[in-house]
C-alpha cells in the first residue's frame, strides 16, 4: 500500500501537453510545474499540490489504496473548475510502474484514459496521461511530467 511514497516532497516537473487532443496534433505546450506530496493513513493515501506558475493554474490529487482489492483510485481536482472528479483512475503498481484506468469524456467524446506512473530513482520520475476513443487499441498521449526532486 505504499506504492506512492517515492513522490513524498516536493518536485519540479518538465510538463508537455498537447495544445489540442484526439485531433492529430503534434503541437505541444512545454511549462514547468511545481509540486508537493505528503503521505497519510501511514502510505495508504496521498495528496499532492501543483501549480503551474505560468499558466495561474493548480491541482491536487488525492489518491487512496483499497487493501480488500489492492488497488489504488486516483481522484483530480483543478483550481480552473474546483470540482471533485467523480470518476477515478482505478489500477496498481507492478514493480516500478503503476497503469491506472477510467472511462471518461473529452469535449463530449467519450474516451479511455491512461495514467502511467514510472519510478526512474529516488529523484526522478515520470506520469504521462493518454486518451483512447477505440476501444483501447490506440493511445494518444497528450500530457507527460518529468519530475525531478527539488
Amino acid at each position: 500500500m505504499n506504492d506512492f511514497d517515492f513522490l513524498e516532497g516536493e518536485w519540479i516537473s518538465a510538463n508537455r501537453k498537447l495544445k489540442k487532443r484526439l485531433a492529430g496534433s503534434d503541437d505541444w505546450d512545454e511549462f514547468e510545474g511545481r509540486s508537493r506530496c505528503w503521505r497519510t493513513f501511514d502510505g495508504g493515501a496521498n495528496v499532492d499540490e501543483i501549480s503551474f506558475p505560468a499558466g495561474g493554474a493548480k491541482g491536487m490529487t488525492v489518491r487512496l489504496y483499497d487493501p480488500a482489492t489492492e488497488l489504488w483510485s486516483i481522484y483530480w481536482i483543478s483550481s480552473l473548475d474546483p470540482k471533485m472528479d467523480t470518476k477515478p483512475l482505478v489500477g496498481r503498481f507492478e514493480g516500478n510502474r503503476g497503469v491506472f484506468y477510467a472511462d471518461d469524456e473529452h469535449e463530449g467524446t467519450p474516451v479511455r484514459c491512461r495514467f502511467i506512473w514510472t519510478v526512474h530513482g529516488p529523484d526522478a520520475c515520470r506520469w504521462e496521461q493518454a486518451f483512447s476513443v477505440d476501444g483501447e487499441q490506440t493511445w494518444e498521449t497528450n500530457w507527460t511530467m518529468e519530475f525531478t526532486r527539488a
